[in-house]
C-alpha cells in the first residue's frame, strides 16, 4: 500500500511539469511579432561602422522593445520614444502602428519636434523589413536612408 503512495505523490508532483511541457509551444505563438528586432539597432541615419561590442550597444541608432521604439535625436540628448499601439506582419517585415506623438510646448505654440516619427510618409506607421540575419532597412523613410545592424556583443 505505502508503495502505491509513493506513486501517486510522483504523478501529483509531476502533472505540473507536464502541463508546463504542453503549454511551452503555445507560449512560444503567443510570442510578439516583432521580437524578432528586441534590442539595439546602429546605422540607418549613416552607413552603420561598429556593430560589435560596448560601443555599438552604448550609443545606438533605434531600441526595440516590446513596447516601445526609440531612436536616436540630432538635436536633443534623449531618444525620442514612441510608444507602440499594435504591430502586425511576419517573419521578415513588421508594420508598427505608433501612438501619436505628443507636442512640445514652445513660446510659440504647440508642434511636434521635427525628428519625432522616422521620416516615413505616415508619421505613425513604421514599415520594417528584414534584409539578413543582423541587417533591417526603413523602407521609404526619408530620415533612415541606410540599412540599420544588430549590436552584438561581439564574442
Amino acid at each position: 500500500m505505502q508503495r502505491w503512495a509513493k506513486w501517486i505523490l510522483v504523478a501529483a508532483l509531476a502533472a505540473p511539469l507536464a502541463a508546463a511541457d504542453a503549454q511551452q509551444p503555445q507560449a512560444q505563438a503567443q510570442a510578439a511579432p516583432h521580437a524578432w528586432l528586441f534590442g539595439t539597432w546602429t546605422g540607418g541615419i549613416f552607413p552603420a561602422t561598429d556593430t560589435e561590442g560596448a560601443a555599438c550597444n552604448a550609443q545606438p541608432t533605434v531600441v526595440f522593445t516590446r513596447d516601445v521604439v526609440m531612436r536616436v535625436s540630432l538635436l536633443e540628448v534623449p531618444y525620442r520614444q514612441r510608444l507602440i499601439e499594435t504591430v502586425s506582419g511576419d517573419p521578415n517585415a513588421v508594420e508598427f502602428r505608433l501612438a501619436p506623438a505628443a507636442a512640445s510646448v514652445l513660446p510659440l505654440g504647440n508642434r511636434l519636434p521635427p525628428d519625432s516619427a522616422f521620416g516615413c510618409a505616415n508619421p505613425n506607421v513604421l514599415r520594417v523589413e528584414r534584409r539578413g540575419p543582423n541587417e533591417i532597412v526603413f523602407p521609404n523613410c526619408a530620415e533612415f536612408p541606410s540599412p540599420l545592424k544588430r549590436c552584438t556583443t561581439g564574442n
